[in-house]
């Protein structure tokens, strides 16, 4: 059973109004939020839809770049690609992105907080949406026996999904798996113990689900769940204790061999480095688990707020959307990629900007207005002279900073305009993912399988007449190349974090002004919210808060 929502992005209204949903947004008791019973609901397979989608629109909010104060935000501007820097007078926020930057937050922060309400929110619609659909006669209803286990299926799936991203940020938590019928105060459980859960969710359903192919783009199919314990197992030294190396690479393999299944019939490369993120990218044979926009069914993938510069950038790009000014690339981010690496020149905004398709210069509007606005890769006041210095956070300006082109949106003409849809995962991922266990498992060396998936992915973004230089060889791909070849590919998706912890170098890497002796190694897990220790006295704080 599809599960989409471009098809039932017309239904989001409907599906807020079911009851006995468990939010679990502050103190995980439950919540009444509406006001339709829900012995009225569940009449047929459309309500049934309209409660499993639940959780897919609300995992948007948290997820995607498109909410300030989710896991992409903490992923990525606690790590060494994007910052928010201070922009004159505009981005200081209480010291928020400074805070996120250098690593000086505390358990009181409150996009903390939010990223906390909005994951354990999501993770309620999953038990409330599991707790009333598996109690369905689905001879009452226009569905299959088959079709309803599989929906139970997805929902534990997307479940351990929602848990692998908590565990992520912050390590131990509750195993919260029921709605509860009266307040409760769930416990504190080892990270090992929720990797456990993980794992075991992913493999008790992964037979249930169906395969991936193009009519199920965007719900919860074979080859996300394996792409998920793919994740899982890549991470498994760092979030249960032991390595699992071997098992990463049979997941990866499951993928790669086709027998998850793929949306061209078995998953395939993109051709060239832009297919991927481009507005026609709902059925690319590369993705394996995206998460389905559609500003034509009135749900836009909306990344302009936080990635677009002012409103004087709809000029350049002909589109109707502006932003905030408020993410920008970490120079020495940009830095890492070669003048002749075509991500460098198509994923970034840089240099001069000219209103579209002409040479006339788009103008700025703060410290450079009425000039010429062209980003550059310093963070500095320059308006004021400062041509030399490191810069810092608090010293940016309008121009400050490569921007995000990673996902392009088209004119406003392009019948596509705005259908982009966001990637979860993605083939090149596995590639990675794969290649990482090989090099784990042969002592951090690189193998001759290793070399070649990387190298798959890398040839996209250089010439013909470049590869011979660029391409990597068993001498030459080293971990620690391995971790800048990653930056470099997965900028702007939201798992730089992670890979930074996974290779040692979250808490001890230097990256533009970032200095390490900031950190410490506590730092590899965010605190638990002071707020929600005061609310349940049986959640204990992370070491080193």
């Amino acid at each position: 059973m599809k599960i989409s929502i471009r098809r039932y992005a017309t239904l989001f209204a409907l599906t807020a109004a079911l009851t006995l949903n468990f939010t679990g947004c502050t103190n995980l008791d439950e919540s009444l939020y509406s006001t339709l019973e829900k012995d009225r609901f569940y009449k047929n397979k459309l309500e049934v839809m309209q409660a499993a989608l639940r959780p897919f629109t609300h995992m948007q909010a948290w997820l995607a770049p498109t909410g300030g104060s989710g896991h992409y935000y903490h992923a990525e501007l606690s790590a060494d690609q994007i910052a928010w820097p201070q922009k004159g007078k505009h981005g200081y926020d209480n010291g928020d992105h400074i805070r996120m930057h250098y690593h000086t937050w505390t358990p009181n922060e409150n996009r903390m907080i939010t990223a906390w309400e909005l994951m354990w929110t999501g993770l309620g619609h999953v038990n409330g949406a599991l707790n009333d659909i598996s109690q369905l006669d689905v001879a009452q209803i226009d569905m299959t026996t088959e079709e309803h286990e599989q929906v139970l299926a997805q929902l534990k799936v997307l479940r351990a999904f929602h848990y692998l991203k908590i565990m992520d940020m912050w390590g131990n938590v509750p195993l919260a798996l029921e709605v509860p019928l009266s307040p409760q105060n769930p416990e504190t459980q080892p990270r090992a113990e929720v990797f456990a859960f993980v794992e075991k969710e992913l493999l008790d359903n992964m037979d249930k689900l169906p395969l991936t192919e193009a009519s199920t783009v965007g719900q919860i199919s074979t080859a996300a769940a394996y792409a998920m314990l793919a994740e899982l197992y890549l991470n498994a030294e760092e979030w249960s204790g032991t390595a699992r190396w071997d098992d990463c690479v049979a997941a990866c393999d499951k993928i790669i061999s086709g027998e998850a299944g793929g949306v061209g019939g078995i998953p395939q490369l993109s051709a060239d480095i832009n297919e991927l993120f481009a507005n026609t990218n709902s059925a690319n044979p590369e993705s394996l688990f995206q998460f389905e926009y559609s500003r034509q069914a009135g749900f836009t993938f909306d990344w302009g707020g936080f990635y677009m510069g002012y409103d004087n950038m709809r000029e350049a790009l002909n589109v109707t959307y502006g932003g905030w000014n408020a993410f920008v690339v970490i120079p020495s981010a940009f830095d890492a990629y070669a003048e002749n690496d075509m991500r460098k020149k198509d994923w970034f905004l840089f240099g001069p900007q000219y209103k579209y398709g002409t040479t006339t210069p788009v103008l700025g509007t703060e410290e450079w207005n009425g000039k010429p606005l062209v980003y550059v890769n310093t963070i500095r006041r320059e308006s004021e002279g400062d041509l030399t210095s490191e810069g810092s956070m608090t010293e940016g300006e309008e121009n400050s900073g490569a921007r995000f082109h990673k996902y392009k949106s088209g004119i406003q003409s392009d019948p596509n305009y705005q259908e982009n849809d966001y990637i979860i995962y993605r083939l090149t991922e596995i590639y990675f993912n794969k290649a990482e266990a090989l090099m784990r498992k042969n002592g951090g060396a690189a193998t001759t399988d290793a070399v070649q998936l990387i190298n798959k992915s890398r040839e996209r973004a250089f010439a013909e007449q470049d590869w011979a230089n660029e391409k990597y060889t068993e001498s030459s791909l080293t971990l620690e190349e391995l971790l800048a070849e990653r930056g470099r590919e997965f900028i702007f998706e939201g798992k730089r974090r992670t890979d930074l912890i996974r290779f040692g170098r979250f808490h001890t890497a230097t990256w533009w002004d970032h200095d390490p002796k900031s950190s410490s190694e506590h730092k590899t897990l965010f605190p638990i919210p002071q707020v929600q220790l005061s609310i349940n006295p049986n959640l204990k704080q992370n070491p080193g808060y």
